[in-house]
């Protein structure tokens, strides 16, 4: 646990110290966010706050490698190279987008680049984590790992809306991540506890908290979708590992429940999906392109009920802990004491949402210009 904890600290403190430099660059280069009908930002913004983000993951993993305790995670590196590689690729893509505005297609391609690089390294699904099922060609598993690794990038673009939003999010569904991860290492070996999983979740719930202090409202830099997709990329390879390339009969089944590594992914990344997903279905019904940007999404919501800034951040942040804790607590609670448990939390979360703390309400324009 110390080592990754170190990993944790290293990745939040290069990100950190590197976040100053990103906004240099961002103002030199004219990656600035200008005000938009569909923003909630008042004045211009430079992002490129994922160089910062990248950087850090990058650091804490080339320095965990010379940890004895990684080994047997570095004895293969083609993982690592296809994490770290695979998130530069989609790094320099938001930076090019945050430069130069690139057309949906072109963000499109380059993420499927991305993830296809993911899964020729050796990242991708192979088996459904219930009784160890294998279905399929490696030609589907491929597809799917290429899917999941774009939709997650695209989700978290999707709820980047708010300062510190984001990066909040991510940082709490990948500590929850992150718990049951080390739970599973722990639960399956009795003497080796290195994974990859939880050594990238590490680096990334550092990159999140050392990016935070730079991001909460009112920011002085966004991420951009060179921190977006570099997030939901790394997000994404560790659920691709923990979801799919685990063992379930080495598990006791008592302490894991055989759905538990399909839903966890879903728990984790529940606030980011959703607001895809209502999005899509929201601008399609319209008859409109799913890229097409409005002011509907779930952050807008909250302003439009009355919530401050960072009021709305604060209850998303319990909303998304109250799921990816609550399925992440399934390690060690019975499914009984986390339903009432989560059930609870849904009741505060809602009371938070919709009662008395709320302002004034507005209401947003329908679309943008």
């Amino acid at each position: 646990m110390r080592v990754y904890l170190l990993v944790l600290l290293v990745a939040a403190a290069v990100t950190y110290l590197m976040t100053p430099l990103a906004r240099w660059c961002a103002l030199r280069w004219g990656a600035i966010t200008a005000v938009r009908d569909r923003d909630v930002h008042a004045i211009p913004t430079p992002r490129l706050g994922g160089l910062a983000m990248y950087l850090g993951i990058l650091v804490a993993l080339l320095l965990a490698g010379t940890a004895p305790f990684l080994d047997r995670v570095y004895a293969n590196p083609r993982p690592i190279i296809g994490i770290l590689g695979g998130a530069a690729l989609v790094c320099a893509l938001g930076v090019a987008d945050d430069i130069w505005d690139l057309d949906w297609l072109t963000k499109l391609l380059g993420q499927v680049l991305a993830a296809g690089f993911l899964a020729w390294q050796g990242v991708q699904l192979y088996q459904l984590p219930v009784s160890g099922v294998v279905l399929g060609s490696t030609r589907m598993w491929m597809f799917l790992t290429i899917l999941t690794v774009v939709v997650a990038m695209n989700a978290v673009n999707f709820v980047d809306g708010l300062d510190g939003l984001a990066a909040g999010v991510l940082a709490i569904g990948g500590a929850a991540f992150f718990f049951y991860s080390y739970r599973l290492v722990v639960a399956s070996s009795s003497d080796d506890y290195a994974s990859l999983a939880t050594l990238v979740l590490a680096a990334l719930v550092g990159a999140c908290l050392g990016f935070l202090p730079h991001n909460v409202y009112p920011a002085r830099i966004f991420m951009g979708d060179s921190g977006s997709m570099v997030l939901g990329f790394v997000m994404s390879a560790a659920a691709v590992v923990v979801t799919g390339q685990i063992d379930p009969e080495a598990l006791p089944r008592q302490q894991f429940p055989a759905f538990l590594p399909m839903l966890l992914p879903f728990a984790v990344m529940l606030v980011p999906l959703l607001d895809m997903a209502l999005a899509v279905v929201r601008r399609v019904g319209a008859g409109k392109s799913p890229f097409h940007p409005d002011r509907m999404h779930l952050h807008h919501r909250m302003l439009a009920l009355g919530h401050s800034h960072r009021r709305s951040v604060g209850i998303m942040y319990i909303w998304t802990a109250v799921f990816a804790f609550g399925v992440a607590s399934l390690v060690i609670w019975s499914t009984t004491a986390v339903l009432v448990t989560v059930g609870v939390g849904v009741l505060v979360a809602t009371v938070l949402t919709l009662g008395p703390l709320r302002g004034r309400a507005t209401t947003p324009p329908l679309e943008a210009p």
